[in-house]
């Protein structure tokens, strides 16, 4: 049984370095070698877990939407009001702290990669089906308690989504006419036309 727990500990490692390589220098110049550098690992080792570059990333782009929607866990399943739990996740969201720059860099790594690998897409409709689940269930649950406009949660939850993906890709480059605070008052004026007034 330790040995089971070694090997799943030494893959979160690779797949967490992977994640670093591809956030700092993308994916077409990550080498196995700089993973298992960053691993503090060898090469032989990450291709015991992953035959090849793509294999590792693939594995690397699903461990980063586990990842990050683990540190959202908390906002989705508080017990704030609706209305409260819609503007922490949107605010988790924003292009800010080492941990979401690192993860949008991989998210924009594997939007780029899968417009030519079926695989990612898959993996992206996935991906997306679960945040749309998780936004449409916020605004479905502010519907309920009259907090939110009425309309179909989930053309309501890919708006949202889809602002947010453009503002951050924005953020991220680096331009003057978006930063993470003109983004947070974007959204705060979007999220502003889904609540009624209290």
């Amino acid at each position: 049984m330790a040995r089971a727990s070694v090997e799943a500990e030494r893959k979160e490692q690779i797949l967490a370095a992977a994640c670093e390589v591809v956030s700092e220098i993308g994916f077409k110049s990550l080498r196995i070698a700089d993973v298992a550098k960053r691993a503090g690992t060898s090469t032989g080792t990450v291709h015991y877990y992953f035959d090849t570059k793509r294999d590792l990333m693939h594995a690397a782009f699903d461990w980063n939407f586990t990842q990050s929607l683990g540190r959202r866990r908390e906002i989705l399943e508080s017990d704030a009001t609706p209305r409260q739990r819609l503007r922490d996740f949107v605010e988790s969201y924003l292009p800010q702290g080492d941990a979401t720059i690192s993860a949008w860099h991989v998210w924009a790594e594997l939007w780029v990669e899968a417009l030519h690998d079926a695989d990612l897409q898959e993996l992206n409709e996935r991906v997306y089906g679960e945040w749309r689940r998780a936004v449409a269930a916020i605004i479905r649950d502010g519907q309920d308690a009259g907090e939110f406009r009425d309309g179909d949660p989930v053309v309501f939850a890919n708006g949202l989504i889809g602002m947010i993906d453009g503002l951050s890709l924005q953020v991220l480059l680096g331009s003057r006419a978006m930063t993470a605070d003109r983004m947070r008052a974007v959204c705060e004026q979007v999220l502003g036309w889904f609540f009624l007034a209290p």
